[in-house]
C-alpha cells in the first residue's frame, strides 16, 4: 500500500507557508460539500486544517471519487498547496483559521463504519458508550486536552521535584498482603502453591524503608490498587505523587508541596497560586464549614445557634442539646471525651425574600440533603421586617419571636435572609450534616464558579491537627483515626495511655475546592511508640509482627525521624481541568463497578491457567452477599 508520509501536522500551518506544498496525515472530523467544492476540516493531535477540493481547479477523476467516499473518522493522507483564505473567510476560532490547503493528491489509509456517537468538542454520548469505545471517544478535543494536561503536569511534577534533590525511586507492584481498610487485589503464585502477592494499596511501607535506607528524598508517581465497593467517583485503579522526607517537620513538608503545586499550576495552566496557602484546624473546620474538607471559594459558614436555644420554646433544640451533655457525662465517666450535642445554623442572604426566595420544596431538597447525613431534620426561619426591628417568619419562627432581634444581631442575619438549623446530640453529625447542605447550596445558588476574569478558582487550604484515635462505641474501644504510624504531637507523649481522645496526631490535609487532594502526616520512627499506639487500639503484637514486622525489625537499626504526603494525580488534572470525574483525565478508566466495557475486563480464564496456578473457582451461591 502507498503511503504518503506528512512533512508537517494540522496544527502547524500558517500564512508564513502560503505556496509550499504539504503532506498531511489525519482524520476526517467534517465534510461539507458546496456544489464543485468540498471542504474537509482534517484533525490530527495537533490541530485541524481546512482541505479543500476544487473541481475548478481541474481535479483527478480518481481524487473527485475518493473524496466523494469520504465520511467522518476516515484516516487519510492529503498532499496539496497552501493557500491563504479570502478575507471574508478566514475562522479566527482556529488556529490555521488563515489558510488552507488545497488538495492535489489524496489516499485513504482505512476506512471508519457509521459512528455510535459524534466526536466533537464534548461528546453527548453515555458514559457507558463512551467507555466501550474509548478509542474514539480518545480522539474528542476534550479527551485529548485533558490527557495532554495530565502529561504536562507529570512532567512538571518530575521537573520540580529533581530540582529539588528528590529521588524518583520506583517500589514493588508485587508486595505482601498487609491489609488495611481497602482490600488488596492479590496475584496467586504459580512457583508457591497457596501463596499471594498483592498489589500496593500505597507504597507506604517501602518509602519508609527507603528513609532507613539512607535516601533523604523520595518520590514516585505510583499505581495504587484498592479493592473496594463501588462508590462515588473511585477507580479500583489509581495513581498519586508518593512523597517521603527524613529529617523533617510538618512545616517542611507543607511548605514543600506548596512549592510543587505552585510550580504545577504555573507551568501548566499559566496560574499563580499564594506562596502559602491557608490552615485550618481539623475542629474548626468542622465547626465552621461542617467538614474535613471545606471548599472555600465562598463563604458561607456555619455558626453555633445553642446560646439562642434557652430563649425560645423549640422542644427538640432543648432535647439535642440535653442529650448530648448526658452522652458527654456517660462517657467522661468512661474516662472518653465527647464533645456533646449542637443546634448549628446557617445564615443564606437574600433568599428568604421576593424571586430569589426558596420555596418550601428547595428547603425540603436541602433536608433530604441532611438526612443522608444522619440528620433527623432540617429547621429554618425566614428574616422579615426592618433592620432595626427584624422579625422571624416561617418554619419554627413563631418559638423564638421574642427573641429575634437577639438573634438576628448575634448571627448578623439581615431582612430577606434565610436560616437553615440543624440539632443532634451529637456535635460532629450537626455540623457534617449542615456542611452537606452548605456543599449544595454552594452548588444550587452558582458561589463556586469562575473568577472576574472567568478562570477557574482554585482555593487551597491545609486541615491539621487531626485526631490520632476515635472511640469505636460499638466495640467499646479506640482506634486509629487515619492509621497507627502516625506520630502523636510531642506534647501529648506523656498522656497517651490517660486521655486518647485528647491526643492530636502530626496529620495534615490538603484540601483543594472541596476535594481531599492530598494526604499525609509524619511517621513514628521509635519502635517503643510504636509499640504503645499499638496497644491503645488493641493491635495484638503477634499480629503486628505478621503483618508490619519488616518494617518494625527496620527501626531497630537507626531509623531517621521522617515524613510524607501523596497527592491524587488523577483528581489533581480532574481539578486543573474542571471537571468532576476522575474518569475524563484518565485513559482507561473502568466504570462505576469497576468494569472496563471497552475490553469486558474483568474476564474469564481458561482452565489451563488455573491449573497452573493451583487454583478453583467456586462460584458465590445465589443471593448471598
Amino acid at each position: 500500500m502507498e503511503i504518503m508520509r506528512r512533512t508537517t501536522n494540522c496544527g502547524a500551518i500558517g500564512k508564513a507557508d502560503t505556496g509550499k506544498t504539504v503532506v498531511l496525515n489525519g482524520w476526517v472530523h467534517r465534510k461539507r460539500d458546496h456544489g464543485g467544492i468540498s471542504f474537509i476540516n482534517l484533525r490530527d493531535r495537533y490541530g485541524i486544517t481546512q482541505v479543500v477540493v476544487d473541481s475548478d481547479a481541474g481535479v483527478s477523476a480518481e481524487l473527485a471519487a475518493l473524496t466523494a467516499e469520504l465520511r467522518n473518522e476516515f484516516c487519510i493522507a492529503v498532499e496539496g498547496t497552501v493557500r491563504t483564505r479570502p478575507p471574508s473567510m478566514v475562522n479566527p476560532d482556529m488556529p490555521t483559521g488563515e489558510i488552507e490547503v488545497l488538495a492535489k493528491k489524496l489516499l485513504i489509509l482505512s476506512r471508519s463504519e457509521v459512528l455510535p456517537f459524534q466526536i466533537d468538542e464534548e461528546s453527548e454520548a453515555k458514559e457507558e458508550l463512551r467507555l466501550s469505545y474509548r478509542y474514539l471517544d480518545l480522539r474528542s478535543a476534550g479527551m485529548q486536552r485533558r490527557i495532554k494536561l495530565r502529561n504536562d503536569v507529570a512532567f512538571a511534577v518530575r521537573e520540580w521535584m529533581t530540582g529539588q534533590g528528590f529521588y524518583e525511586i520506583e517500589t514493588p507492584t508485587f508486595i505482601k498482603s498487609t491489609p488495611e481498610g481497602a482490600r488488596d487485589y492479590l496475584v496467586p503464585s504459580r512457583l508457591y502453591p497457596g501463596k499471594f502477592y498483592a498489589l500496593p494499596q500505597s507504597p507506604q511501607l517501602y518509602k519508609q524503608i527507603l528513609m532507613v535506607g539512607g535516601f533523604d528524598k523520595y518520590f514516585q508517581i505510583a499505581r495504587c490498587y484498592r479493592d473496594e465497593d463501588a462508590r462515588g467517583d473511585r477507580q479500583p485503579e489509581f495513581t498519586q505523587i508518593d512523597i517521603e522526607m527524613s529529617f523533617v517537620s510538618r512545616d517542611d513538608i507543607l511548605t514543600m508541596t506548596e512549592g510543587l503545586m505552585g510550580h504545577v499550576f504555573k507551568k501548566t495552566v499559566g496560574q499563580e497560586l499564594p506562596a502559602q496557602f491557608k490552615r485550618i484546624s481539623y475542629e474548626d473546620a468542622l465547626e465552621r464549614y461542617g467538614s474535613d474538607k471545606p471548599d472555600l471559594r465562598f463563604d458561607l459558614e456555619l455558626q453555633d445557634f445553642g446560646p439562642y436555644v434557652d430563649s425560645g420554646g423549640f422542644q427538640a433544640f432543648k432535647d439535642a442539646l440535653a442529650a448530648g451533655e448526658a452522652d458527654r457525662a456517660a462517657a467522661a465517666a468512661r474516662g472518653v471525651s465527647l464533645s456533646g450535642g449542637a443546634v448549628k445554623v446557617l445564615v443564606v442572604p437574600g433568599k428568604a425574600m421576593g424571586e430569589a426566595s426558596y420555596s418550601r420544596k428547595q428547603i425540603e431538597e436541602l433536608e433530604a440533603q441532611a438526612r443522608i447525613y444522619k440528620a433527623k431534620g432540617l429547621a429554618w426561619m425566614k428574616v422579615a421586617g426592618a433592620e432595626a426591628v427584624p422579625v422571624l417568619e416561617g418554619g419554627v419562627a413563631k418559638f423564638f419571636e421574642e427573641s429575634a432581634q437577639k438573634i438576628c444581631a448575634g448571627l448578623g442575619a439581615k431582612s430577606g435572609d434565610l436560616l437553615l438549623l440543624v440539632a443532634d446530640p451529637r456535635r460532629k453529625i450537626a455540623n457534617i450534616a449542615l456542611g452537606a447542605v452548605r456543599s449544595k447550596l454552594g452548588r444550587d445558588l452558582g458561589l463556586i464558579g469562575f473568577d472576574p476574569e472567568r478562570k477557574l478558582r482554585f482555593e487551597f487550604v491545609w486541615i491539621v491537627d487531626f485526631p490520632l484515635f476515635e472511640f469505636n462505641e460499638e466495640e467499646n474501644r479506640w482506634e486509629a483515626a487515619h492509621h497507627m504510624f502516625s506520630w502523636p504531637q510531642d506534647k501529648y507523649h506523656a498522656t497517651l495511655e490517660q486521655d486518647p481522645g485528647s491526643v492530636k496526631g502530626d496529620l495534615y490535609d490538603l484540601v483543594l475546592n472541596g476535594y481531599e487532594l492530598a494526604s499525609g502526616s509524619i511517621r513514628i520512627h521509635d519502635p517503643e511508640l510504636q509499640k504503645r499506639i499499638f496497644n491503645i487500639v488493641g493491635f495484638d503484637p503477634a499480629e503486628a509482627e505478621q503483618k508490619f514486622g519488616f518494617l518494625i525489625q527496620a527501626f531497630k537499626y537507626g531509623a531517621p525521624p521522617h515524613g510524607g504526603i501523596a497527592p491524587g494525580l488523577d483528581r489533581l488534572v480532574m481539578l486543573m481541568a474542571g471537571e468532576t470525574s476522575i474518569k475524563e483525565v484518565i485513559a482507561f478508566p473502568k466504570n462505576s463497578f469497576a468494569v472496563s466495557p471497552m475490553d469486558n475486563c474483568p474476564g474469564e480464564v481458561d482452565r489451563k491457567q488455573l491449573d497452573e496456578l493451583h487454583l478453583s473457582v467456586v462460584q458465590p451461591k445465589k443471593n448471598s452477599p
